[in-house]
C-alpha cells in the first residue's frame, strides 16, 4: 500500500522520465546508416536479424540489399544468396546491385563449361533487359562484350548468329535501306572474327541474293573463295548462283577452276559438269564431254554410272545406256559396286538373261573376298525371279565359293534355316517369329566364333614356332593388340563356370553322382573336376542335401521347389564341431542323443543317484523343449500349400523318385532323441 500511496516512488519516476524522452524515429536515415556500418563487423549469424530489421523499414534500399547479399556470398551461403536476390532484384533496379548478381552467377557457373557459359549469358540478358537502359549501365555492356569475347571458336559463332537474326528482325523499326546497312555492317563485323567459317560467307551471300543484290552476292562469293580456296561447298554454291541468273560462261569458269585446282573429288566434279552441260547446252554437249572425261586416268566407274542413267532416264536411250555400261565393264570388272549398278539397270529392262550372264562373268573374275555382295545379290535375284532348282543351285555354289572366306563364315552351316528365311522373306515380312530369328542369329554367332577360335589356335601355334626360330622371322606387328574374341561365349544358364579348388579341412566326402560340373579344370598338370573336388571337402549332411536337389534351368532355382524338396527329404543331422575333429561334450552344451547317452554311460563313472536324476531330468526337459520347437517349425512350414503348377509338380515328383532310389523314403524324427526311423522300399 505504501507504493500506491506514495506518488514519488521509483517506478513513477522511471515512467515520468520515459515520458519526458522524445519518441524514437525508426525512419532516421543517419541512425540506419550507422547501424548498417556497425553490422559489417558482426558474423553473419548475428547480422541477419539486424539486416532484416533494416530492410523491413527500408525495403527498397539497394545499398542494404547489396550489403546483405554480399555478406552471405562471403560466407558461401548459396541458398540464402539466391533467396535474397529473388526478393530484391525486381524491386531495386540499381546497376551495382545487379552487377553483384552477375558476379554471383559467374562464380557458380565458372567451372560448368559450355552449359555454365550459356547460363551466364542468359543472366546477362536478364540484367540488360531491366537495367540496360540506365545511364550508368555502360560498364555493364562492356562487361557483357568482354564475356562474349572470352567464349570459345563455337560459342562466338552462336552469339554472332543470334545477333544477325536480331538485326534482321529490324528491332528499331527503321526504313528498309537503313536496316540493310545495319545488317551488312553486322556481317562485316562478324567476318572479322569468323573469317574462315564457310557458313557465314554463304549466309552473307544468300542474304544479298534474297534482297535482290545479285552483284553484291557474287562479290561475297568471290571474297569467300579467296578466303577459303579449298572449299568445294562454296564453289558449288557460287555455281548455283551463276546458273540461276543465266551466266553460263561464268559458271563454266568456276567448273574449270574445280578441275585445275586439283580437287580431291575429280569424278564428282565431272559428273556435276555433265549434268550442268545437259541442263544448259543439251544432250550433245554432255555426251561430248563424257567421251573426253572417260579418257582421263582419274575417271572412276561413278562417271560411267552417272552418264548411263542420264541417257536412260533423261535422254530415253536405253541402248546408249547399255553400251555405256558394257564399255565400263571392260574397265571396272573388278568393282563389285559397278556390277551391282549394272545389274540394277538390267533389272529395270526386265532382261533376266543378261542379268544372269552379268553375274556369271563377274563372279568368274572377282576374287572370293570381293565377291560376297555380288553373290548375295545373285542369290536374291534367283530367290525372287528364278525357279526352285536354280535357287538351290546358286545357294550351293555360293556356299562352296565362300566357304574359306571370313566374310561369310555362316555359310558353313549346311542346311541352315537362315537359307529358308532368306528365301521366303519379303521386305519387312518374316516367315518366323522374333524369338526364332534370335535363335538363328545365336547359332550364326556361335559358328563364327568357333571358326575364329580354330584359326586363333592355328595362329598361336605358328607364333610359338616363330619364337623357337622354326618358321623364320615374324612379320606380324606387335604394336596392335586385338581383343581375343574367341574367349567370348554366349550366356547359357545351364552351364557352370569352373571354380578354384579349396583346400580340404576335413575328411573327404564322395560327391553324389547327380551333382557334376561339365567344365574341367587343370590342376597340377592333371585334368580334374573342380566342383567335385569342392564336394569332397563338403560336410556329409550338406552333400546329402545337395544330392536331393533337382537339376534346374536358369540362373536361380525356384524357391517353392527347393522348399518342397527340403520338406520331403531325409537330411541327416550334422555333427557338431569341425569335420574330422573329436567331439567333446560340454557341460553347458545341448543334451546328447539317446545312443550317445548309453555309450557314454559305459565309459564314464556313474554319478550318485540324486545328481544323476537331476541331470537326467534337466536333459529330458531340454529334449522336450527342443522337440516341441522343431515340431512347431516343421508344422508351420509343411502347412504351406505346395505349388499347383503341373510342370513344378513333375519336377518335384522326379526329385522324389530320385531321392527314393538313392536313400529310400524317410520320415522326420527327433535329431536329439535319436528316434530317426525310415523304411526302404
Amino acid at each position: 500500500m505504501a507504493s500506491v500511496e506514495n506518488p514519488g516512488g521509483p517506478e513513477s519516476k522511471d515512467q515520468e522520465a520515459a515520458a519526458d524522452d522524445p519518441p524514437v524515429d525508426k525512419y532516421n536515415v543517419e541512425a540506419a546508416e550507422a547501424l548498417a556500418s556497425e553490422v559489417l563487423r558482426l558474423p553473419i549469424a548475428e547480422a541477419v536479424p539486424i539486416y532484416e530489421q533494416l530492410l523491413g523499414v527500408f525495403p527498397t534500399c539497394a545499398k542494404y540489399w547489396k550489403q546483405y547479399v554480399e555478406a552471405h556470398m562471403a560466407a558461401n551461403n548459396d541458398d540464402a544468396t539466391r533467396l535474397i536476390f529473388s526478393r530484391c532484384l525486381l524491386n531495386c533496379l540499381q546497376v551495382p546491385l545487379w552487377r553483384c548478381y552477375i558476379r554471383y552467377i559467374r562464380k557458380i557457373n565458372d567451372k560448368k563449361g559450355l552449359e555454365g557459359h550459356e547460363e551466364t549469358r542468359k543472366a546477362f540478358l536478364f540484367m540488360l533487359n531491366y537495367v540496360g537502359g540506365d545511364m550508368a549501365a555502360g560498364p555493364v555492356w562492356m562487361e557483357y562484350i568482354a564475356f562474349l569475347k572470352s567464349l570459345p571458336e563455337e560459342m562466338q559463332w552462336m552469339a554472332w548468329k543470334r545477333l544477325l537474326a536480331f538485326e534482321k528482325g529490324n528491332p528499331q523499326r527503321i526504313d528498309a535501306a537503313s536496316a540493310n546497312k545495319r545488317i551488312e555492317f553486322t556481317y562485316e563485323q562478324c567476318l572479322m572474327y569468323l573469317y574462315h567459317y564457310p557458313d557465314i560467307w554463304y549466309d552473307y551471300a544468300t542474304w544479298h541474293a534474297k534482297s535482290g543484290s545479285t552483284d553484291a552476292a557474287i562479290k561475297v562469293f568471290q571474297r569467300a573463295l579467296k578466303a577459303l580456296p579449298e572449299s568445294e561447298l562454296l564453289r558449288y554454291a557460287y555455281l548455283e548462283l551463276e546458273e540461276s541468273r543465266g551466266a553460263t560462261p561464268e559458271a563454266k569458269q568456276v567448273y574449270e577452276s574445280l578441275f585445275t585446282d586439283g580437287t580431291r573429288n575429280t569424278s564428282l566434279a565431272q559428273i556435276q559438269y555433265i549434268r550442268f552441260l545437259r541442263r544448259t547446252e543439251g544432250v550433245e554437249a554432255a555426251r561430248k564431254y563424257f567421251l573426253d572425261a572417260r579418257k582421263s586416268p582419274n575417271c572412276t566407274y561413278h562417271v560411267y554410272v552417272a552418264y548411263a542413267m542420264i541417257a536412260f532416264c533423261l535422254d530415253k536411250e536405253p541402248k546408249m545406256a547399255h553400251n555405256v555400261f558394257e564399255a565400263g565393264l571392260k574397265r571396272f570388272m573388278n568393282e563389285p559396286a559397278y556390277i551391282l549398278e549394272y545389274a540394277d539397270f538390267l533389272s529395270r529392262l526386265n532382261d533376266d538373261k543378261n542379268i544372269r550372264a552379268l553375274f556369271e562373268r563377274a563372279l568368274s573374275s572377282l576374287p572370293a573376298e570381293g565377291s560376297v555382295e555380288v553373290w548375295k545379290r545373285f542369290v536374291e535375284f534367283e530367290q525372287t525371279y528364278g525357279d526352285l532348282a536354280s535357287m538351290l543351285k546358286v545357294e550351293q555354289r555360293r556356299k562352296e565359293a565362300l566357304s574359306g572366306t571370313t566374310e561369310d563364315e555362316a555359310s558353313a552351316l549346311e542346311g541352315s534355316l537362315q537359307d529358308i528365311v532368306s528365301r521366303y522373306r519379303f521386305m519387312d515380312l518374316w516367315p518366323c517369329s522374333s524369338q526364332e530369328l534370335d535363335h538363328l542369329s545365336r547359332q550364326e554367332w556361335l559358328t563364327r566364333n568357333f571358326n575364329k577360335k580354330s584359326d586363333k589356335l592355328a595362329v598361336s601355334n605358328g607364333a610359338g614356332l616363330m619364337e623357337r626360330g622354326l618358321l623364320g622371322p615374324s612379320t606380324s606387328s606387335s604394336d596392335v593388340i586385338y581383343p581375343d574374341t574367341s574367349q567370348m561365349v554366349v550366356y547359357d544358364p545351364r552351364q557352370k563356370t569352373g571354380m578354384p579348388t579349396p583346400m580340404a579341412t576335413g575328411p573327404a566326402v564322395a560327391a553324389p553322382s547327380n551333382i557334376t560340373n561339365p567344365v574341367p579344370v587343370g590342376v597340377g598338370g592333371n585334368i580334374t573336376n573342380a566342383f567335385d573336388e569342392i564336394l569332397k571337402a563338403t560336410p556329409q549332411a550338406l552333400a546329402a542335401f545337395l544330392a536331393t536337389l533337382p537339376a534346374v534351368e536358369g540362373p536361380t532355382p525356384d524357391v517353392d521347389i527347393v522348399l518342397s524338396i527340403c520338406l520331403q527329404s531325409n537330411i541327416p543331422a550334422a555333427p557338431i564341431g569341425k569335420p574330422g575333429a573329436p567331439q567333446k561334450q560340454s557341460s553347458t552344451g545341448p543334451a546328447l542323443s539317446g545312443s550317445e547317452v548309453s555309450t557314454s554311460s559305459k565309459s564314464h563313472p556313474v554319478r550318485s543317484g540324486s545328481s544323476f536324476k537331476q541331470t537326467g531330468d534337466r536333459q529330458a526337459k531340454k529334449r522336450k523343449d527342443l522337440n516341441r520347437q522343431e515340431d512347431e517349425e516343421t508344422t508351420t512350414v509343411q502347412s504351406q500349400p505346395l505349388p499347383r503348377d503341373v510342370f513344378r509338380m513333375r519336377q518335384i515328383q522326379k526329385a522324389r523318385a530320385a531321392t527314393s532310389s538313392q536313400t529310400g523314403s524317410a520320415s522326420y524324427g527327433s535329431a536329439f532323441s535319436g528316434d530317426l526311423s525310415g523304411s526302404t522300399g
